[in-house]
């Protein structure tokens, strides 16, 4: 494609290798892929990253062995490493990883443990991968000094709302956290919408993440049964998959958008 912004990305976060292929079709740069993102996004499976990768777009593959907080016993963490191994071993581009403390400051010896797992990996087969911080970040007690800290752990880049419920309401901490954080790419992510685009590529950030979701239609057919939680519909029932339309709609937001002013300085 022309006439792209050339200093932003566009991120989509996905399930599935349909939903790479929409993605890749419709101008993203690249995927997070992840399992369960009605939970807030799980580990895919070693099958489902293999079958995402062959599709073409760079795969950013979700580590996260659970749903809930993010501070992690030391079992949970060496599962992680091994799921952050198997992941990239499957053809994964890169990991998006992070753990906290008890404190809300961020776990430096667990995320340094699992960047070298990637950073590791990825010597052993000869080629260079991406290590993400997830909005673990907003989580924590500073998200400003916590994305100061990533870069010597050998974080790539960090995924954010700025700590607040949607990165246009964290907007001005976004653009705090580019500038305290050169060599980091800032994406901001967490509840942006098509109109928040110009502003936030304005204030500095580098990429913007979107699960560009709709439900899927039920085909499901006969007496619906309840398998989960007390209370589910069967409208509830359903899984997400990834909008065509909201790609496309996101890239030429991104495209006619000012260029991002941190990447413009590194």
């Amino acid at each position: 494609m022309t006439g792209r912004n050339a200093g932003a990305a566009l991120e989509i976060a996905v399930t599935s290798p349909a939903g790479a292929r929409a993605a890749l079709a419709h101008g993203a740069d690249r995927v997070e892929l992840c399992g369960a993102l009605e939970l807030g996004g799980l580990t895919p499976s070693a099958a489902s990253v293999e079958a995402a990768a062959a599709v073409g777009p760079p795969v950013q593959a979700l580590v996260r062995c659970r749903p809930g907080d993010f501070v992690y016993e030391a079992e949970e963490i060496a599962l992680m490493a091994a799921e952050v191994r198997s992941v990239l071993a499957s053809g994964a581009a890169g990991v998006v990883v992070g753990a906290l403390t008890a404190e809300g400051v961020l776990d430096r010896d667990a995320v340094a443990r699992l960047a070298e797992a990637a950073h590791e990996t990825g010597r052993d087969r000869g080629r260079d991968v991406e290590v993400t911080l997830h909005r673990a970040v907003d989580q924590s007690a500073d998200p400003v000094a916590t994305a100061a800290l990533l870069r010597p752990l050998g974080i790539t880049r960090v995924l954010s709302s700025g700590g607040a419920a949607t990165a246009a309401a964290g907007l001005a901490t976004l653009a705090e956290m580019a500038a305290a954080a050169p060599g980091l790419e800032v994406m901001a992510g967490g509840g942006v919408r098509l109109g928040d685009i110009p502003a936030l590529l304005g204030a500095g950030v580098a990429a913007v993440h979107l699960s560009a979701k709709t439900r899927a239609e039920p085909r499901r057919a006969g007496t619906w049964t309840p398998l989960g939680a007390a209370g589910t519909s069967p409208d509830e029932d359903t899984h997400f998959v990834t909008d065509p339309a909201l790609v496309a709609a996101a890239r030429r937001a991104v495209d006619a958008a000012p260029g991002p002013l941190a990447s413009r300085a590194r």
